[in-house]
């Protein structure tokens, strides 16, 4: 009978996994046109051998996640949940309004992408004869016109308007330059920076290319030409990253980023499937093995706002204390038998402060950080999006594989998130000191992507050409994600304008139901407009902005706007006061945010131009106070 052992969290078939390891596939020219050669594929093949020969001396019986394969309209049906879309059918599908206002702020990829769902659970829907009203799509998106074609023209939405044609040029200038990369390119090359286009929805940026330049993305297939290094643009209303937002809105960018996404894979023809991890019955304590939401729930009671296991942060800090000079740190593996005896004490003595960490071998803390990746029972990059994460890799052009990866990290789970950060931050601090550790960014690559996308890669069963192209497709993705980290935690400017413009929408009706009400109870109507003018207007000269800080000062700041004023300049302007609790405040422990009007809350980094994002939200109030925990 043929043996199976357990990888991390997935069962997977020993003899055929050894044999992928140990004779490694062919390396074949014609995959790429990237100067990818089998020698810089060498490490991620003995990463493979060596997570095989420490996963041996794991014996425990750990968990193994069920990966449920969704029925047909399932995947269709949770991905309309998902997407904040679930009163369009069901028992609430009778009422659909609440959904008008988020459909009338969608681009036309980002509807279809919509309807496309819409139509699949309205058919398995009428197949299996449920008894609720199920809504015509047509009468859907027909509404979505309607009220498109009927809203009225108001300066605040003509602010909020995107406009599509600034970028175009450049877009496809870019384009031009953009190969069909699908491994890593060489690092010596220097490669022109080109501005990543944060304005304009990713998936309208494909299809006007696709329409536009079918000639020209032809000929930059066959061109060997550099390919762009990319690099955020300037915005004069400031970059939002994520954190930066209030959670209702967070919650809005989270909606329109899986939409955004689904529209760029169905414009770029890749098939996007979501999986489901199936509940079962996990360890609920412990360090190794654990939910990572569970672990958070267990560091929290020891450190309070915790967002980062405490045990990885531990980790990562004793490879750093034994310095990051060391040569061929992360690749070189610690002793199976001795990783597998300090897990064991960690297991017993971590929490209690009594671990021996000085017994702890540079390289043992890193197969211990790689094995703890390894073995959450979910992985890092979640099982929904996992396979969205494997895809990335099969896009056609770098630009369009970092926006899908921007939109990725916008949908993970808040703690693997913040994780997959921490972790990036890391592997970027050891491979600022590659001229000593010989660790460059490709290095770093190829041994931490079978950690990160090992489970389901395993566990296929392909031709040794497809995992040769799998192996070099992932590390690709891994250099992507290290590599443009700082980009990758930016909330787009197209997703944050949709974002204001259903804040619009959703306040002007709840403005007319107000008085619809209070017409009702018969109240002086004027009144009331009278009186929510006047909260709108303050009493404050036009040009300049009242700013407050009433956590900590009881006087406000009146400031006259210029074309040059900075959020930097506002908070250098508090924290120069002579008196109060600011005198004993240091820069960055406040900020500024722009608080009410079209966003909820929002933290403004230091290059935002005051006076520009004041023309952006007029109604908005500008506070000053430190970040929640």
């Amino acid at each position: 009978m043929e043996s199976s052992r357990r990888y991390g969290q997935y069962t997977m078939n020993q003899e055929s996994t050894t044999t992928r390891v140990m004779e490694k596939p062919p390396f074949d020219r014609s995959i790429s046109q990237d100067s990818l050669d089998e020698l810089s594929m060498e490490d991620y093949w003995i990463e493979l051998e060596n997570i095989k020969k420490s996963s041996e001396n794991r014996q425990e019986d750990q968990e193994v996640v069920v990966v449920k394969e969704p029925d047909e309209g399932e995947l269709e049906e949770e991905w309309l949940k998902e997407a904040g879309l679930s009163n369009l059918f069901g028992e609430s599908a009778g009422d659909p309004q609440e959904s008008m206002v988020f459909l009338s702020t969608l681009t036309r990829t980002q509807a279809a992408a919509v309807q496309k769902r819409v139509e699949t659970v309205s058919q398995t829907l009428r197949k299996k004869n449920k008894q609720y009203q199920i809504p015509d799509v047509r009468d859907i998106f027909a509404q979505q016109r309607e009220s498109k074609e009927t809203a009225p023209d108001d300066t605040e939405s003509q602010s909020l308007r995107t406009n599509e044609n600034k970028y175009q040029g450049r877009d496809e200038q870019a384009s031009n330059l953009v190969g069909e990369e699908k491994l890593i390119p060489p690092e010596e090359t220097p490669a022109p920076e080109t501005d990543i286009n944060l304005e304009v929805s990713f998936a309208e940026q494909a299809l006007n290319q696709k329409e536009g330049s079918k000639e020209k993305i032809q000929k930059s297939k066959g061109d060997d030409a550099t390919l762009p290094s990319f690099r955020l643009p300037k915005d004069k209303t400031g970059t939002t990253r994520i954190g930066d937002l209030a959670p209702q809105d967070m919650k809005k960018v989270c909606h329109l980023a899986l939409i955004e996404l689904t529209a760029l894979y169905d414009v770029l023809g890749i098939e996007l499937k979501q999986q489901k991890a199936v509940k079962i019955k996990t360890r609920d304590s412990g360090l190794f093995c654990i939910p990572l939401t569970v672990l958070l729930e267990q560091d929290q009671r020891k450190v309070l706002g915790t967002r980062i296991p405490l045990i990885f942060q531990k980790l990562i800090s004793r490879i750093e204390e034994g310095g990051l000079e060391t040569e061929g740190l992360l690749r070189i593996p610690g002793a199976a038998i001795r990783i597998k005896n300090l897990c064991q004490e960690l297991e017993a003595k971590f929490y209690e402060g009594t671990f021996n960490w000085e017994s702890v071998k540079q390289h043992d803390a890193a197969s211990l950080l790689k094995l703890f990746i390894r073995e959450l029972p979910q992985p890092l990059l979640s099982v929904e999006y996992l396979k969205a994460f494997q895809a990335v890799q099969n896009l056609p052009t770098k630009k369009q594989q970092l926006q899908a990866l921007n939109l990725l990290v916008i949908l993970l789970p808040d703690a693997n998130r913040d994780t997959l950060k921490a972790l990036l931050e890391f592997l970027q601090r050891v491979i600022d000191n590659k001229e000593k550790n010989k660790m460059t960014v490709m290095n770093v690559a190829m041994v931490m992507a079978p950690n990160l996308f090992m489970c389901h890669a395993l566990g296929l069963k392909s031709s040794e050409q497809r995992e040769f192209v799998m192996a070099a497709g992932t590390a690709n993705t891994m250099h992507l994600l290290i590599k443009y980290q700082k980009l990758l935690w930016t909330i787009p400017k197209f997703i944050v304008n949709q974002v204001r413009k259903q804040n619009t929408e959703n306040h002007k009706k709840d403005k007319r139901a107000m008085k619809k009400l209070l017409k009702k109870m018969a109240y002086d109507r004027d009144k009331y407009e009278k009186q929510d003018k006047s909260t709108n207007d303050a009493d404050v000269p036009q040009g300049v902005i009242r700013v407050q800080a009433p956590h900590l000062s009881k006087v406000s700041m009146a400031i006259q706007l210029t074309e040059e004023l900075k959020a930097s300049d506002v908070l250098a302007r508090f924290l120069s006061q002579e008196s109060g609790v600011s005198q004993t405040l240091k820069k960055g422990e406040v900020f500024l945010y722009e608080i009410g009007g079209n966003i909820g809350e929002r933290c403004l980094d230091d290059d935002t131009y005051m006076k520009d994002l004041y023309q952006l939200n007029p109604n908005a109030e500008w506070v000053i106070k430190s970040k929640p925990l």
